[in-house]
C-alpha cells in the first residue's frame, strides 16, 4: 500500500498544516511501518507556473511538432498525474492563502488535469485526507464568512471531479498566538487545535486500516 503526501505550506517548520499531516502519517506508520510514502512539497519545490500552458500546447499538436520545452512540460504533467493515480491513499496538506488555494496548489491541480486524457474519476475509491488550515476564522457569523474559497474548491476537485473518498480536517485560528489582535481567542483556538489533532490521528489510523 503506497501513500502519497503533498504539502504546500510556505511556513517551513512552523506550518500548522504540515504538523497535522505529520500526525496523520505517524498514525499510518505506526500500523504500516514498511509501506512506501511518496512525498512532494509544492511550497518548497514549486512546479513551474508556465508548465500547464506548455503541456496543453504540447497535447494540441503532433509529437514531432513539439518543442523540447513542450515535451518537458507534458512529461511533468504526466508525472504528477501518474504519481497521484498510483497512490493507494493520499494525505494533502493544503492551507488557505489569500482566501483561496495557493498558486503552487493551483499549478499542481492544473498539471494533473493536463496529464490525463480525462480527469473525471482519477481517484475513484482512493482514500484521501485533506488537511487545510486558516489563520483566522471563516465560519458562520464571523466577519470573514464566505471568504474561504479554498476548502469548497478543493472538495469540488478532489471528491466531485476526481472521485476521492475524501476526509477533510480543518483547523482555524492558526494565527492566534502570533497575531496579537487575536489574543482574545486563545482558548477557542486551543480547542480547535485539539479537535484537529484528534481528527488527524483518527484519519491516520483509518488510512492504515
Amino acid at each position: 500500500m503506497s501513500l502519497l503526501r503533498i504539502d504546500s505550506s510556505i511556513q517551513g517548520d512552523g506550518s500548522s498544516s504540515s504538523a497535522l499531516a505529520d500526525q496523520v502519517v505517524a498514525e499510518f506508520r505506526a500500523v504500516r511501518p514498511s509501506e512506501p510514502i511518496v512525498t512532494r512539497h509544492l511550497g518548497e519545490q514549486p512546479l513551474p507556473a508556465d508548465a500547464w500552458r506548455a503541456a496543453l500546447g504540447a497535447k494540441a499538436v503532433p509529437e514531432e511538432q513539439r518543442t523540447p520545452a513542450d515535451r518537458a512540460a507534458l512529461a511533468l504533467a504526466v508525472e504528477v498525474a501518474d504519481e497521484l493515480r498510483a497512490a493507494d491513499a493520499a494525505v494533502l496538506a493544503l492551507p488557505l492563502y489569500n482566501y483561496g488555494v495557493s498558486q503552487h496548489v493551483k499549478t499542481w491541480i492544473d498539471l494533473v488535469i493536463a496529464g490525463v486524457d480525462d480527469p473525471v474519476g482519477l481517484l475513484t475509491g482512493t482514500p484521501v485526507v485533506l488537511v487545510t488550515t486558516r489563520g483566522g476564522a471563516y465560519g458562520p457569523g464571523t466577519p470573514r464568512e464566505g471568504w474561504d474559497h479554498n476548502t469548497g474548491y478543493l472538495r469540488r476537485i478532489l471528491a466531485d471531479v476526481w472521485g476521492a473518498d475524501l476526509t477533510v480536517i480543518e483547523r482555524e485560528f492558526t494565527l492566534v498566538g502570533i497575531n496579537p489582535a487575536l489574543d482574545e481567542f486563545r482558548e477557542h483556538a486551543a480547542t480547535l487545535r485539539k479537535s484537529a489533532e484528534e481528527a488527524a490521528a483518527e484519519a491516520g489510523r483509518s488510512l492504515a486500516a
